[in-house]
């Protein structure tokens, strides 16, 4: 198997399309046509985890922050980032980041964060916009259905738990075959006029390929004609955050002690509570201050993130319980799920977790 089979299953689970601007997921280092030796998977790609993948046999590195963030101008081995990039390109292997495409999609990191801590009834908390395209096509009237189920096989037609959603309308279409066609109706050098259905469906941009394959291959005419917009809706399967309620309210400490131990937080920093019980709860893997709004909008009544400033927590405002449990202690277990998406599509090979906690942060207890 090569790596960039591996490559290619993570990023069917979690697009590269879906980080963000300034983000650097991807093959940071090595050639994805190697062979696979063994994969080591970790949060971090660190210099002493490189050397562990040494020792453990592996060549492909699989971690969610990316080691490379900002641009490297040298390579001197003069910072951790630069020691871990020239050890493994010395040893040629490769690494593999997955970072704000893994946060965005549905079930993601912040999934994984709600799966722990039993939230439920789960939403994106900030959908991302443009992400969504529409396309229109022309379709003779006894051929429409054939063409809408093509187009439904191949992913279009997805609203929130909707499937095969879509619009049509009968009209009257024209066109004149010239030399060399062999159209479906009509005749060659006449304009015909073709009774026809206008179908418009909408689909994730990412499926584009696909769908173009699928209408062309179901559509009847030599030339198909349509038209592919992007849309400014948002997408409610990729974005920021999720949103989710307990079966059962809890007493704000009895909550903030379940995620301690959930999360395996070494402390958590919160807010003055409220004296109201937890029923809704939002989450953000990693440095989520930015969702604070829209926690507090979305009528969460408890906010689980990490990396908030001195001067963030006031911006609570008694509104909702700030719980920052840490960045590492809330995406510690993404190496589950890089684990489950590999196991699932190569079932024979069995990916290592390692060994080494990449925590930079102590706590003295």
């Amino acid at each position: 198997m090569k790596i960039r089979e591996i490559i290619r299953t993570i990023e069917q689970f979690a697009p590269l399309s879906y980080q963000e601007s300034y983000d650097n997921a991807g093959l940071l280092t090595g050639d994805s046509d190697w062979e696979v030796k063994n994969v080591l998977l970790t949060l971090d790609a660190t210099e002493p985890v490189v050397e562990e993948a040494i020792e453990r046999g592996c060549n492909l590195i699989i971690a969610h922050h990316p080691i490379v963030f900002g641009g490297l101008k040298k390579l001197n081995g003069k910072n951790y980032v630069e020691r871990t990039v020239i050890k493994a390109i010395k040893n040629d292997i490769a690494i593999y980041a997955a970072h704000t495409n893994l946060d965005n999609v549905k079930m993601g990191v912040n999934a994984m964060i709600c799966d722990r801590l039993g939230i439920h009834n789960r939403k994106i908390l900030s959908p991302k916009k443009g992400l969504l395209n529409k396309l229109y096509t022309f379709v003779p009237h006894e051929k429409a259905e054939q063409v809408k189920s093509s187009l439904f096989e191949a992913g279009a037609g997805h609203i929130g738990n909707y499937s095969e959603s879509g619009f049509s309308v009968k009209g009257e279409g024209s066109f004149k075959a010239g030399a060399g066609t062999h159209p479906y109706v009509g005749e060659k050098g006449k304009r015909h006029v073709e009774q026809e259905t206008k179908i418009e469906v909408i689909f994730p941009a990412i499926k584009k390929d696909r769908i173009i394959t699928a209408l062309k291959q179901a559509h009847p005419y030599e030339e198909v004609a349509y038209d592919i917009l992007q849309l400014e809706n948002t997408y409610d399967q990729v974005g920021s955050g999720m949103m989710g309620v307990l079966e059962n309210p809890m007493e704000e400490m009895d909550f903030l002690q379940k995620i301690k131990m959930k999360m395996k937080a070494g402390g958590i920093r919160y807010t003055p509570l409220r004296g109201k019980k937890v029923k809704k709860v939002a989450v953000c893997g990693g440095a989520g201050s930015f969702l604070l709004k829209k926690a507090i909008g979305a009528g969460a009544d408890l906010f689980i993130t990490a990396d908030f400033k001195y001067h963030e927590f006031f911006d609570a405002d008694n509104q909702i319980v700030i719980a920052d449990i840490g960045h590492f202690e809330s995406e510690q277990f993404t190496v589950e799920i890089f684990n489950r998406i590999i196991q699932e599509k190569f079932p024979t090979f069995a990916p290592l977790k390692s060994n080494i906690r990449t925590n930079p942060i102590n706590y003295l207890h």
